[in-house]
């Protein structure tokens, strides 16, 4: 199928974007246009202005700031992949971004598509959700914070106003040494995820977990912090025999089911990959 028709816009700035965001008809934000393209061309949306935002200077960096990695909204996948401060100071994003998708893809679909696109089962989506990242809003009033766990509204409708763009990411830093982990379930590599987990560990050199952030994807109409897990394990002892009880708490989740996979399947996923996920977060814990 070919795309309804529609008026192209490219704007040269954050505020002109935001102008022709609060001005015409029906836009819609044209980032890396993997998602977007794909929609347009089965018409699954219908817009009637199209507003390409690929021009606009400062929206794509990778910078370190005070204790926390700062990430332009327009920064492309690949760019994140090969960054050598990601590898070091967040290494569960890498890892990440190593599921999405393909070369080809990564080159063109950037991590603020990916957020505002919110698809329960992409990885950024993920790992921002257990990173406790938090992304920045701009939009007529000028700029909002909003953490991540707010951000995600319903399947696939982020906390954004119609007049708003996503112009970046903030993500808190974990103490170095930590263990992480993201491992994920698909039909075949690069396909969107029937099953994610992503786990970040800090453990004590006694082996007492002093902190703990485990997430699903791909299980639900949004990603899922696990808080009940967390709980569990902060403050004991890491063993596997607490990661599977651990685990065996996703297995309540509320799973949804479709032609890829029934509740029950999801719920079993979620249990296998978070106890797994665990595990190989613990093996890479450096003191």
């Amino acid at each position: 199928m070919k795309p309804p028709p529609f008026s192209y816009h490219d704007p040269r700035s954050v505020a002109e974007a935001v102008t022709l965001l609060s001005t015409l008809e029906n836009p819609k934000l044209l980032a890396g246009g993997q998602s977007l393209m794909p929609m347009l061309a089965m018409r699954f949306v219908l817009p009637d202005n199209v507003i390409d935002i690929n021009k606009i200077d400062g929206l794509a960096y990778i910078r370190e700031g005070q204790n926390s990695l700062e990430i332009g909204a327009m920064t492309r996948q690949r760019d994140i992949e090969f960054s050598a401060l990601i590898a070091q100071k967040h290494p569960l994003l890498r890892e990440g971004i190593l599921n999405v998708g393909h070369r080809q893809t990564r080159n063109r679909g950037t991590i603020g598509g990916s957020l505002c696109h919110l698809d329960p089962a992409a990885e950024q989506v993920l790992v921002c959700l257990a990173s406790d990242a938090t992304v920045t809003a701009t939009g007529p009033a000028g700029e909002r914070a909003i953490p991540f766990r707010d951000f995600p509204l319903a399947y696939m409708t982020p906390n954004l106003a119609p007049d708003e763009l996503l112009t970046a990411i903030r993500i808190p830093l974990w103490r170095p040494g930590h263990g992480y982990s993201f491992l994920e379930f698909a039909r075949r590599h690069g396909d969107f995820a029937v099953a994610s987990a992503a786990v970040l560990l800090d453990v004590d050199a006694g082996g007492i977990i002093k902190r703990a952030a485990v997430a699903l994807g791909g299980v639900a109409a949004v990603p899922l912090r696990m808080d009940a897990v967390e709980a569990m394990l902060v403050g004991q002892k890491a063993s596997e025999e607490l990661f599977r009880a651990a685990a065996e708490l996703c297995r309540a989740v509320e799973a949804v089911a479709d032609v890829h996979a029934t509740v029950e399947y999801r719920q079993h996923l979620a249990a296998v990959l978070t106890r797994r996920a665990l595990t190989q977060a613990l093996a890479r814990v450096t003191p």
